[in-house]
């Protein structure tokens, strides 16, 4: 990996958690992210199960750097798992082996980006200041015509969350609990749950109606229209 020009200027990012099971590798992508996120604390691990040790150890990502073929697990039944774990974390899956089908089903599910292995350094800090301002990355190479939601247009209130997060807000929008949202979007309840807190936490709101008053309202003080904020709702 080449070398990364300096620090990200973007919101505070205190850790990272490092996942990826080849040596030079994680050891590259530690020396270029130490360089583009001055001070912030890193971990590393070569597996699902060595994650979820230094998470369980009390260590709290604000950023996942998550290969997708490990050890003990590969392809997307690993992402999902860790997803569940952190789910306040921004996770960007690196990886040498994807399809679009697969990139397009992490996204649905709350990855805040997907990169190749082989892209440059200057490209991952690129991506990286893209994916802390809130948006989120999906190469040319893997998007579709019928591409995943991006956050480009959506208010600043909206793009504090992840992917999985506005999706989960979009339903407490329109009224559903808990249980049918875990029904529509293929979750654990107890997965909803916590991406609820999580959610709750990065909007700064006490409740879910509290959270649904200030989504709506931003929305309609950038839009001036009630409509268009159905019509975001419902897409």
């Amino acid at each position: 990996m080449e070398d990364a020009t300096p620090q990200v200027a973007s919101e505070p990012l205190r850790s990272i958690l490092i996942v990826d099971d080849h040596p030079l590798y994680r050891d590259a992508l530690e020396s270029a992210l130490e360089l583009i996120f001055f001070g912030a604390k890193i971990s590393k691990s070569n597996s699902l199960g060595g994650a979820v040790t230094i998470i369980d150890s009390g260590f709290v990502p604000d950023l996942v750097m998550f290969d997708l073929k490990l050890p003990d697990v590969s392809g997307i039944s690993g992402f999902c798992k860790l997803r569940g774990i952190v789910p306040d974390a921004r996770i960007l899956v690196i990886s040498s082996l994807a399809s679009v089908e697969l990139v397009q089903s992490l996204m649905r599910q709350g990855a805040a980006g997907f990169l190749p292995k082989d892209a440059s350094a200057l490209t991952l800090k690129s991506v990286l200041a893209k994916i802390m301002a809130g948006h989120t990355h999906v190469p040319k190479d893997y998007q579709t015509q019928a591409e995943c939601e991006t956050t480009e247009h959506l208010h600043p209130v909206l793009r504090a969350l992840t992917p999985q997060q506005q999706r989960i807000m979009k339903l407490i929008c329109t009224g559903k609990p808990n249980k049918q949202i875990a029904y529509e979007l293929s979750l654990a309840e107890a997965t909803v749950k916590a991406h609820i807190t999580a959610l709750l936490r990065r909007l700064g709101a006490r409740n879910r109606t509290q959270a649904v008053v200030m989504v709506e309202g931003a929305i309609a003080r950038q839009s001036g229209s009630e409509p268009e904020v159905r019509a975001f709702l419902n897409n």
